[in-house]
């Protein structure tokens, strides 16, 4: 058989599969699979990692799987549970964890019993294939066991240094060390994988200049945009949304300078989605800047809250530097959402410019507010049209294309990786 890459052999690409991978994955059934899923964060967590983990385990039970899922326990609760996600029941093992000091709501696993914990727990399911979310500590753990076990393994990738190092204490000056430390750390679990996943070609390429692997596959987190609705109107007010963690690397301070510097003419409003350690400071922020009456922390929505408050909004705004994807933005699309995006990291592969949205300079609050202007004062045949390019770019991304490319995976066949919609118009 093709043996996956080792820690010794740095450069060698990525084994989408082999006949006997494929044999292996499959043992038992020619359909059904009995597929572990390993990470560091689930629901209840809010984030872009948990939100993809939980809809790719439930839409692989929806399509007949046998699905496990190893996690750090969201509170002292800890053991085996059949939790109720989507509609559907999924079996949780959930380790005890404990909180990280430096954060709000980010729990790990013992690290050094996570391997005990994953030899009980295959020896119970006999899975056929693990899937890690993660290489920080249940991935790890997990890759350890399924590789002495001859278990295939295929790696999701939705890790950025600077999404966890703010959460360190770590001096500024000595971040660059500490980040290379942590991808060099990442490297020895991913050369685990036959297989590597990230959400996009420009985070595909990242990661293979980081951890030192060729072929990793872009393949989309996927959304049902069934579940959003996307009005056929130009809204009333002209309302501005961001959803997603309130935390540095979101550098939502630039988007709140951005809205100081809009006409006030247009009437704009912000509503801020989502929680996290800046949320306190950022409201005082908003009020130094004179933005009381403006913006809107709304805090933690549920599902249908969420999606009213897309549907009803008149524009996205994302000024992240450190997304590997934005599921947020994906929903926000699919709510039919024109979006202005900083042009960082994979952000850029979600906008055709001027055609559904607008990149701005990171970090820039003129340019973000400059963008916003344009999207705010198109007039109404064009800002629809906005809106019509947005669910027209979205289809790439539906969530059964995303379950079907990984069951391929599962199974060590041969996948045609997801490409860019908007680069693929620019070529």
């Amino acid at each position: 058989m093709t043996t996956a890459p080792t820690p010794s052999e740095p450069g060698r690409p990525v084994d989408a599969g082999s006949a006997d991978d494929a044999t292996r994955a499959s043992s038992g059934s020619s359909d059904r699979l009995t597929v572990l899923i390993a990470g560091d964060t689930f629901p209840p967590d809010v984030n872009g990692a948990a939100n993809f983990t939980e809809r790719l385990a439930v839409g692989l039970a929806q399509r007949g799987h046998d699905v496990h899922l190893m996690v750090p326990a969201a509170s002292r609760h800890h053991g085996t549970f059949f939790e109720q996600h989507g509609g559907v029941t999924l079996t949780v093992h959930r380790l005890y964890s404990t909180r990280w000091p430096l954060h709000d709501w980010l729990r790990f696993a013992t690290p050094w019993r996570v391997q005990e914990h994953a030899e009980k727990i295959f020896d119970e399911i006999h899975p056929d294939v693990v899937h890690i979310q993660s290489h920080i500590v249940m991935g790890r753990g997990v890759a350890q066991v399924a590789e002495r076990r001859g278990v295939r393994i295929v790696a999701t990738n939705h890790f950025m240094p600077e999404n966890l190092l703010e959460h360190t204490g770590l001096p500024k000056g000595l971040r660059a060390k500490a980040t290379q430390i942590a991808w060099n750390d990442a490297s020895k679990t991913f050369h685990k994988a036959a297989a590597i996943t990230t959400p996009t070609q420009k985070a595909a390429t990242f990661l293979e200049k980081s951890v030192a692997v060729t072929g990793v596959l872009a393949v989309s987190c996927g959304i049902d945009a069934s579940h959003y609705t996307a009005l056929t109107t130009r809204p009333e007010a002209n309302r501005i949304v961001f959803v997603g963690r309130v935390t540095a690397e979101k550098q939502i301070d630039v988007l709140l300078r951005a809205m100081t510097l809009l006409d006030p003419a247009l009437g704009a409003t912000l509503t801020i989605v989502g929680g996290g350690d800046l949320f306190k400071q950022l409201q005082a922020t908003s009020r130094d800047l004179g933005l009381a009456d403006v913006v809107t922390f709304a805090g933690y929505l549920s599902d249908d809250e969420l999606r009213r408050t897309l549907t009803e909004s008149t524009v996205f705004a994302m000024p992240s530097i450190a997304e590997l994807q934005s599921i947020a933005s994906l929903e926000a699309m699919a709510s039919g959402l024109p979006i202005v995006v900083a042009d960082a990291m994979a952000l850029p592969h979600l906008v055709d410019e001027g055609e559904n949205g607008y990149l701005f300079e990171p970090g820039d609050s003129r340019d973000l507010a400059g963008k916003l202007t344009t999207v705010l004062t198109k007039s109404d045949d064009d800002y629809l049209a906005m809106r019509r390019a947005s669910l027209k770019m979205i289809e790439g991304h539906d969530i059964e294309r995303t379950l079907s490319v990984f069951e391929s995976l599962y199974r060590g066949q041969p996948v045609v990786p997801s490409t860019d919609a908007a680069s693929d118009r620019a070529h």
